[in-house]
């Protein structure tokens, strides 16, 4: 599975910013037109051609489907079982040193670009079938490809740069508002792509690289991706995850999940092997099982976060403190300050390393990385134009 950056849920009924919940309308509908432009520039340093895809949900029939270069929508045809190939819904991209302007429609989905070839998209009866190159036989394993998500609907544009399911060609994001300003976020610091693959290399995380044939690196998976495909160990957060039950067995964790409502706490101790959030009453509003390495990485399974206004907002700044480390030194979560994150030798290490290469220190190494508001993602209200720079990889 995906585990998206959970700000571009389809439809964004809600968006997460830091660690409270914000509800947009469409009070502003005149003002976000039809489609946007988005100019795709090409520094990647590469001579091999570029592919674009634009693969998304119609947010106003839910209908899955693709967006032709000036933005036109195409529902998929019916997929089978087993999946069956896709039309091909790719679009030339930019040359080396070049743009290529394409239109983005209304709806939430991601834009995909490949280096070299074109990528296999399938669809099954439930519909498109998403790349999984941790499975070895992912037609899509030897191909140099990457994404980034957006939504765009009657609020506005949000587009991110996401590492949640793997550090692979790097790209940066922006979008021009209205008094034409240009808000981007993404951007490698230089000879940042091949520290990323050094660092992790350094920290005995190298398992989680992909290469070529030849030995070019392809990706970094992502930790929980990892576990799945063997590259770390599965308890690879355990003493970790130890040392925080253990901690809160004798004293109280206090969650304070919304940026905007100070008051809104929730006080968590462990009993063995449950963690319990109690309310200002006392009364018991939610409960965790102890997690494992992968329900930790993937803020999901056994730290399941819905869109609720109680348990989801309480698992995902759970999911923040472990991730980033900051559950054993500060009992009041979140922990909004990036000098505290990933201090312990137990952590994200995939994250960290991400962050530390980013000119503006922000990226989505992880689904709530947006919990205090350290994630790679720019929004307006009325775009005007979007970009997308695909970085040199170097």
């Amino acid at each position: 599975m995906f585990r998206l950056s959970k700000v571009l849920a389809a439809g964004l009924a809600a968006l997460v910013v830091g660690a409270g919940l914000v509800t947009f309308g469409p009070s502003v509908a005149e003002a976000v037109p039809a489609t946007v432009p988005l100019t795709i520039k090409n520094t990647s340093g590469s001579s091999e051609p570029v592919y674009v895809y634009n693969l998304g949900t119609q947010l106003t029939t839910g209908r899955q489907g693709w967006a032709d270069a000036g933005g036109t929508f195409h529902p998929w045809p019916g997929g089978g079982n087993p999946p069956t190939p896709a039309p091909d819904a790719s679009i030339p991209g930019p040359a080396a040193g070049r743009t290529k302007t394409i239109r983005i429609p209304k709806f939430s989905g991601r834009v995909y670009f490949s280096i070299g070839q074109k990528l296999v998209f399938k669809l099954s009866t439930g519909g498109l079938v998403q790349t999984a190159v941790q499975n070895p036989s992912d037609p899509n394993r030897n191909i140099l490809f990457n994404w980034s998500e957006y939504t765009l609907n009657d609020a506005g544009l949000w587009i991110n740069s996401t590492q949640v399911d793997m550090f692979s060609a790097p790209y940066a994001v922006g979008v021009k508002a209205a008094d034409g300003t240009v808000t981007n976020t993404g951007r490698l610091r230089p000879g940042g792509y091949n520290a990323v693959f050094a660092q992790l290399r350094s920290a005995g995380w190298g398992g989680l690289i992909q290469n070529r044939p030849d030995g070019t690196p392809l990706r970094a998976l992502s930790p929980g991706h990892g576990i799945e495909a063997g590259g770390i160990p599965a308890g690879v957060m355990n003493d970790y995850i130890n040392r925080v039950w253990t901690k809160y067995s004798s004293s109280m964790l206090t969650v304070t999940p919304f940026v905007d409502r100070p008051d809104t706490k929730y006080y968590g101790r462990v009993s063995g092997n449950v963690m319990n959030f109690t309310n200002g009453s006392g009364a018991v509003v939610t409960s965790f099982q102890k997690p494992d390495s992968d329900s930790v990485f993937g803020c999901y399974k056994l730290l399941d976060a819905p869109n609720d206004l109680v348990r989801g907002p309480i698992s995902r700044t759970l999911c923040a403190g472990f991730n980033r480390s900051t559950l054993l030194t500060n009992p009041a979560q979140p922990d909004a300050n990036g000098a505290n994150f990933y201090r312990d030798d137990v952590t994200n290490h995939y994250s960290r390393i991400i962050h530390g290469q980013m000119v503006d220190g922000k990226a989505y190494g992880f689904a709530f990385d947006d919990v205090g508001a350290h994630e790679s993602l720019v929004h307006d209200g009325n775009p005007q134009e979007a970009f997308m720079t695909l970085e040199p990889l170097t």
